[in-house]
């Protein structure tokens, strides 16, 4: 999946679309998109604004479709959407979710569904 297909995909297809998979291209992507219009939009804030609106527009606008690929991305290798919150769990829980976003798919269908297209 290519980068505007990914961020496409997240933002206007599967908004807020917490069944399915997602392939790995699709969640890393769309992470690189959001942390790119986060600085864009700090360094906008910084310069010309002096406040940080713009970046928390651009925040706020990214929770629910993050929390949707995030869900989809754990589908992919057979986990719940629900194992997102272990992020509160300071260092080991960021470091657990990186670790399984970064794992393969499973090739076949699982419980959430057949794998995504690719």
């Amino acid at each position: 999946m290519s980068f505007q297909e990914a961020v496409r995909s997240a933002l206007i297809e599967n908004y807020a679309n917490f069944t399915g998979r997602a392939l790995r291209s699709e969640f890393w992507y769309f992470m690189l998109a959001f942390v790119i219009a986060s600085l864009v939009a700090t360094a906008i804030d910084v310069s010309i604004l002096r406040h940080t609106i713009l970046e928390t527009i651009v925040t706020l606008a990214a929770v629910l479709p993050t929390l949707a690929v995030g869900a989809r991305r754990l589908h992919d290798i057979d986990r719940s959407g629900w194992w997102q919150f272990i992020q509160v769990i300071p260092l080991i829980g960021i470091i657990v979710l990186i670790y399984w976003f970064a794992q393969p798919g499973e090739p076949g269908p699982n419980r959430f569904g057949p794998p995504p297209a690719r």
